[in-house]
């Protein structure tokens, strides 16, 4: 998916003469009802790349079920189920009709279901785990990379410092 990169550089995946970035947010089909805090997501994924200085972003964001994402994973990862995230890193720099450059990031898909799973497996709230899976998606698209799950590697470690930042601010998701 990722690059093998462990060291996060923004310069290398950020275009500074543009400022904005461009977030698109949509459920897949599967998808019954399009969750009420789906618009919190573009403004909470701007804070994270603020705060990791990349500007100049162009990345989609597709909520689905555990049966989209397991074919997803089948077909590009060779693992035969469903997973909570998945990136599709793009990396290409492109002009627009107005000249105005922009970084092609690429594509970070989220299991709803699996999401619900891992709140209750990990005992977190489902918003801190949202907030951690759109991180996850983000430092994937800037390059970094983790060999496994264990909380030493940097990738993860690095994710977890930018959760506590966002944690209690501006919850996604009000619990009921």
């Amino acid at each position: 998916m990722s690059l093998s990169t462990t060291e996060f550089n923004p310069e290398s995946c950020s275009v500074p003469s543009n400022s904005s970035n461009r977030i698109e947010v949509a459920c897949h089909e599967d998808v019954e009802n399009e969750p009420l805090w789906l618009a919190k997501i573009e403004p909470f994924l701007e804070g994270v790349l603020k705060k990791l200085g990349l500007s100049g972003w162009e990345l989609s964001i597709l909520f689905c079920g555990d049966g989209f994402i397991q074919e997803l994973n089948k077909n590009y990862r060779n693992l035969d189920m469903p997973t909570d995230v998945l990136s599709f890193e793009s990396g290409s720099v492109y002009r627009d009709e107005e000249d105005v450059q922009w970084f092609s990031a690429g594509d970070i898909v989220i299991s709803l279901d699996t999401l619900v799973k891992n709140a209750g497996e990990f005992d977190v709230s489902e918003d801190q785990e949202l907030k951690r899976l759109l991180i996850h998606g983000i430092l994937h698209l800037s390059g970094m990379d983790h060999s496994d799950n264990s909380p030493d590697q940097p990738m993860l470690q690095l994710q977890e410092v930018i959760l506590k930042d966002f944690a209690s601010k501006n919850d996604i998701i009000i619990e009921k």
